[in-house]
């Protein structure tokens, strides 16, 4: 999936033919529209498509498996405009990208990114990438944005219950999702998205997509932690030396271990091994057994793995009046958790007296895949075209049976007013206050985020 040609739906090969024959020039926005998931969005995943698709130039040989494959699909091929790409413009497209920088907080219903032709014989390029530009910031936009929300629900739980809010939140969602993704590349980008959020994670690829286009050395942790596969294997009979193997194998200062403990039965697991035969096991290592329950309630189980814990182990009361359990152990849900249950859970410890630095939560396929483009309204709309004489025109949509999906009408800018970005025409804006920068022009990469800027504007 390397020909840029190609990297688009079938009906824009015959937009070059439907332009108005005046068009030199055209322009258009991407923006998530109001929608009931989240009235503000965190931006982010514009780098990547820039340095996967637009830095690589067409090649002749691009050009004629497109006008082939379009040939035989039934479509129109701009054989001449694809030749003076190549020929003129070295095989980079000639348009310009403005864009918000990456990792800001922007309300919806304001553009993120605007692209504009700058060759006044290719004016139709502008919408041709819509496909593939609109994927590749919607996805991680939107993973990143559900992510922003856990945080802001366990940020909210831990200011009120626990004396290290800052220390604790990184580590307090855990990406599980690698294996629900549709592919390795969602599960890079979704996984990266994440990791603007929190720093725990098991989805490798997030990594590897963070160093790749960002220059993360290392944006996210892990700890080693069992699954039903290796606690299974042992036998039901041998359950309390499997987890005894793990206590061993996995000792030392500050480490910490999770082990998956709902097997079999979770309630024995919790009083008979855990805070029964093996309790003073647990209480003389040096760092900290995480116990995951993985079925039941969401809400109710982990509710009653703490308070078990509790009663088998102690701990003390802070400084806010709620209680925080021996170090030695913790607790992680990562089964069924979305940010309505999670807030649930969080509330449900709450009610029982225990501080949020008890849990950790964990998501899988609900952070990384069950998402899509209609999740946050995602659309790119064009907006103004250029004619021959150098003058731009309104260019908008105004459908009467929904009046949601009008479009904006004019370039924009994006200005910062009383504290909040705001959509204007750039013909009402001083340049130097509009935010929308250009980060790409004509094959140049203009701008270059790093992961920690990401990181600190989302914070």
């Amino acid at each position: 999936m390397t020909n840029l040609i190609l990297a688009t739906d079938s009906y824009k090969h015959s937009h070059f033919l439907q332009y108005p024959p005046e068009a030199r020039a055209m322009s258009a926005y991407i923006e998530a529209r109001p929608n009931d998931f989240a009235d503000e969005v965190l931006f982010m995943g514009l780098q990547p498509y820039l340095m996967d698709h637009l830095a690589r130039p067409i090649t002749a040989a691009d050009i004629d498996e497109a006008e082939a494959i379009c040939a035989a699909h039934g479509v129109p091929f701009n054989r001449e405009g694809w030749q003076i790409i190549l020929d003129e413009h070295r095989g980079y497209l000639p348009i310009e990208i403005r864009a918000l920088p990456e990792g800001m907080i922007v309300p919806t219903g304001v553009p993120m990114v605007q692209v504009e032709t700058t060759d006044p014989r290719l004016p139709w390029l502008a919408t041709f990438i819509e496909t593939v530009l609109l994927r590749a910031i919607w996805y991680p936009t939107t993973v990143a944005t559900l992510s922003r929300q856990c945080r802001l629900i366990i940020r909210a739980g831990l200011e009120k219950t626990s004396e290290d809010v800052e220390g604790q939140l990184p580590f307090k969602l855990h990406d599980f999702g690698a294996r629900g993704t549709s592919s390795g590349e969602s599960a890079g980008l979704g996984g990266m998205a994440h990791l603007v959020n929190f720093m725990g994670t098991d989805t490798m690829e997030g990594l590897i997509a963070a160093r790749r286009y960002y220059g993360a050395d290392m944006a996210g942790f892990s700890i080693p932690a069992a699954e039903h596969s290796t606690m299974t294997s042992w036998g039901r009979e041998r359950e309390e030396k499997a987890y005894a193997q793990m206590l061993d194998a996995f000792d030392g200062e500050g480490k910490v271990v999770a082990v998956v403990s709902d097997s079999y039965d979770l309630d024995a697991a919790l009083t008979g091994i855990w805070g029964g035969t093996l309790r003073e096991k647990v209480l003389a290592r040096k760092g900290t057994l995480v116990v995951r329950p993985d079925s039941g309630d969401p809400v109710e189980t982990p509710v009653r793995a703490v308070k078990t814990l509790w009663e088998a182990f102690g701990g003390t009361v802070n400084a806010k009046g709620y209680r925080v359990l021996d170090p030695h152990v913790r607790v992680i849900q990562g089964d069924g958790m979305t940010p309505v249950t999670i807030a649930r859970l969080i509330d449900r410890l709450i009610e029982e007296g225990f501080a949020i630095d008890n849990i950790a939560f964990g998501m899988g396929g609900g952070l990384l895949q069950q998402v899509n483009r209609d999740t946050l309204r995602f659309a790119m709309k064009a907006n103004a075209m250029r004619d021959a004489e150098g003058v731009w025109h309104d260019v908008a949509k105004a459908p009467a049976t929904d009046p949601g999906k009008a479009s904006k009408a004019g370039r924009q800018a994006v200005i910062a007013e009383a504290c909040r970005l705001v959509a204007r025409r750039v013909d009402d804006v001083d340049e130097s206050n509009d935010l929308l920068r250009p980060v790409w022009r004509n094959g140049a990469m203009l701008v270059r985020h790093s992961f920690d800027e990401l990181r600190a504007r989302a914070a």
